[in-house]
């Protein structure tokens, strides 16, 4: 017997459908102009400290790939790595928007006790926060490391956590061409809404999108650096045009670089400095794909705001 999960009814794309009939979308659901630029910030300091300086419930999206304390560099070493994510896991749920998201990549591979095992999150989040989960997202992968003495790692997890069933979460943005067959066979399933049929299938919670290896073209110098692929999916699907999306370990960048290319607006963080080169590296790379890399840069966060605001003022008028 197949078990649905009720928090999947999606009011919040409802509402913002309605909105959209009836007059452009403006306020917490803001209109963005094409011609417009992103707003971003990058900031060198702790996360925590970062974090309390947001508002409340201001942040549509937050996109995180935390350390895993694997003892790669000192930004990825901690005593007890609970104790610490607890204190950005507070501040995440306080600045997230009702209608939001959070997204926290992680791995459930690792051996040792107090790890950034993604285990030990999901149980900390479900027995200490109001967060619910909505789904375990499986990033698989045909490159990887070989192994002899257990089954070789081909997959990583990326949790998708939200404080409300009124979510924002835009199916169509995201979906999967069908091939001329799948689709005349999808269209003679009376289950299925032809309508939606034609606009392509679900991707599923299983992505198969390759990793990294040292020669792709994407790679800027982080060694924990995502695929661009897998960062516009998540931001596509669960935000929207003007929103804001934060990144409180921004280490390569490249949900701001998603952000640029959408159109969102994006708060970022990191304690390594080297953050700002490999951003930088990101936007030369866009340069080279005739992708345009123009931002619009707030110095810290009030300034930020206070732009987005200014921007908001304009198109309401």
């Amino acid at each position: 017997m197949a078990i649905h999960n009720r928090s999947h009814h999606n009011h919040a794309l409802m509402s913002l459908n309605r909105l959209r009939k009836d007059k452009p979308v403006q306020g917490t659901l803001s209109c963005f102009k094409p011609d417009e630029q992103s707003v971003l910030c990058l900031s060198i300091m702790d996360c925590v400290d970062f974090l309390k300086t947001i508002p409340d419930n201001s942040i549509q999206l937050i996109c995180i790939d935390p350390p895993y304390n694997l003892k790669l560099a000192g930004w990825d070493t901690y005593d007890n790595y609970i104790d610490w994510a607890s204190l950005w896991i507070k501040e995440a749920y306080r600045v997230l928007s009702p209608k939001g998201s959070m997204v926290i990549f992680g791995g459930i591979q690792f051996r040792q006790e107090k790890s950034g095992d993604l285990i030990d999150i999901i149980h900390y989040i479900r027995n200490q926060t109001k967060f619910q989960l909505v789904n375990t997202i499986i990033w698989h992968y045909r490159n990887g490391m070989s192994a002899h003495r257990f089954f070789a790692n081909r997959h990583e997890e990326a949790i998708w956590l939200v404080k409300t069933k009124d979510y924002y979460f835009d199916l169509d943005s995201v979906r999967e061409p069908y091939s001329d067959k799948e689709l005349e066979l999808a269209l003679k399933d009376k289950r299925l809404n032809p309508e939606n049929t034609k606009k392509g299938k679900n991707p599923t919670n299983v992505w198969e999108i390759g990793r990294l290896n040292g020669n792709s073209k994407e790679r800027v110098g982080h060694p924990t650096q995502k695929p661009v692929e897998i960062i516009d999916r998540f931001v596509k699907a669960l935000s929207y045009s003007g929103s804001i999306v934060l990144d409180f370990f921004a280490g390569s960048g490249t949900v701001g670089r998603v952000c640029i290319s959408e159109g969102r607006h994006c708060l970022m963080c990191d304690s390594d400095v080297s953050s700002i080169d490999y951003f930088n590296k990101h936007l030369d790379l866009m340069c080279e794909l005739g992708q345009n890399p123009e931002y619009s840069s707030a110095g810290d966060v009030n300034e930020f705001f206070d732009m987005i605001h200014n921007k908001e003022s304009k198109n309401e008028e």
